[in-house]
């Protein structure tokens, strides 16, 4: 039977790196979910690798990230240039890479395979089939959600994709959810048996993001003027997220009430993602169409010791996402105290407690997103109110309850092999 330090999950995350910096490229919310969860794992007793395609030459094989988290990185194909979407065309070398990697390990070595993403969960699928290790994988978005929600223009996702998922659903022997909502639709959508759908909420760093010393400290320590009325959107720059929704809404605000042009700052944080090099440029592009380039203030990422400040200093965090398995921004801005207006969509729904610490907005029309915006922005004891209830509604999302609750779906992953005993997962209580 193994000791709790010796058991080993692999964890799958082949199409980003843990490394990167979130907000850019490929890399969000989930990056920052796999990281949190490994690292609360490893405090739990069980050691967590996380397998990426190496996309840079020259990486080391594994670099150690935290006590009992190491990253490897798999060469397949070409580093740099690679999109995404592309990513399919290199299975075979990535599933190659990952068995010799393998190969080198004593047998049954990783206890489980935890894959995220769907062209993750294609490689775990072989590996799974090869080894007999369990698989669990968390989609973390689907293509057949997004495709219900697309943005005007928005390329649908492919058909290789839904394909893909599919297969993922039925091979694996378990599947997490974000929400009930998710679950609903990998059940509804994807004839994934309910029985094998178990939900774990994302949690949020609750000692790096709050409230701290307020926002005065926060705006200060930004120089971001006192009296400025700071509305904040943070996340990769793709019209799936919706910053142009934000965009249009401050146009309308603006031109409904124009004494608000004088200290209305609309910061768009976020880099481009994916094949949406232009996104910036387009957004830059509207906001001077509409008048509003003036109040329209286009950040990079930042570090995610200095975002908390970002998230404090803003009177507003908006989130005017087409879908959403979660929704990890609203979250964070959340237990920073800041109050969050957010479609009324997907997980958003569980990340947001409407009328608690934020409000929640049906569909995406920039007047309905002015309306609210406008109210809340008139009304500071409201956001004052808000902002307690962020921080309340926060509390409860905690990375510790996020890995105990994975730990639990892996007990009964495991729990289902005729040989549990040998494969047990031993975790302190």
């Amino acid at each position: 039977m193994k000791s709790p330090r010796t058991s080993k999950i692999a964890t799958l995350m082949v199409h980003t790196s843990p490394l990167d910096q979130a907000g850019t490229g490929d890399a969000g919310g989930m990056n920052v979910y796999v990281v949190e969860t490994a690292k609360k794992m490893a405090q739990a007793g069980v050691s967590v690798d996380i397998f990426t395609r190496a996309n840079k030459p020259n990486l080391p094989e594994s670099i150690e990230i935290a006590d009992g988290v190491n990253v490897k990185h798999l060469v397949a194909g070409p580093f740099e240039g690679l999109s995404k979407e592309e990513l399919p065309s290199q299975l075979g070398a990535l599933t190659s890479a990952f068995m010799n990697y393998q190969k080198q390990l004593p047998k049954d070595y990783y206890s489980l395979l935890h894959s995220h993403y769907w062209i993750s969960g294609q490689l775990g699928w072989v590996v799974s089939e090869a080894t007999g290790t369990p698989l669990i994988h968390t989609m973390h978005t689907t293509a057949k959600v997004k495709n219900l929600n697309l943005a005007d223009g928005e390329k649908p996702e492919p058909q290789i994709r839904a394909i893909g998922e599919e297969q993922v659903v039925k091979a694996a022997t378990g599947l997490i959810a974000n929400t009930d909502a998710e679950a609903a639709s990998l059940v509804s959508l994807y004839d994934a048996c309910p029985d094998r759908v178990f939900v774990v909420a994302p949690g949020v760093d609750l000692q790096s993001f709050s409230p701290a010393d307020g926002k005065g400290a926060a705006r200060e320590r930004l120089n971001i003027a006192p009296d400025a009325i700071l509305v904040t959107f943070v996340g990769r720059i793709q019209p799936h997220k919706g910053p142009d929704v934000l965009i249009k809404a401050a146009a309308e605000m603006v031109a409904h009430s124009p004494y608000l042009r004088a200290k209305l700052a609309v910061v768009i944080m976020g880099g481009a993602s994916g094949s949406g090099v232009n996104e910036l440029e387009n957004l830059k592009s509207l906001a001077k169409f509409l008048k509003v380039e003036d109040v329209t203030h286009f950040i990079d990422p930042v570090s995610r010791t200095v975002l908390p400040d970002w998230y404090r200093a803003g009177d507003l965090v908006c989130v005017p996402s087409y879908s959403e398995s979660f929704g990890l921004v609203a979250l964070e801005a959340q237990a920073c105290g800041t109050p969050v207006v957010a479609t009324a969509i997907g997980g958003l729904r569980t990340a947001v407690s409407d009328g608690i610490s934020g409000s929640l907005v049906d569909g995406h029309d920039p007047k309905a997103w002015s309306a609210v915006i406008s109210r809340l922005i008139a009304e500071p004891q409201r956001r004052l109110l808000l902002s307690m209830g962020a921080v309340e509604h926060a509390s409860h999302f905690g990375w510790e309850m996020t890995a105990r609750k994975t730990l639990d779906v892996y007990d009964w992953a495991l729990g289902k092999d005729k040989n549990q005993e040998k494969f047990k997962i031993l975790r302190n209580q």
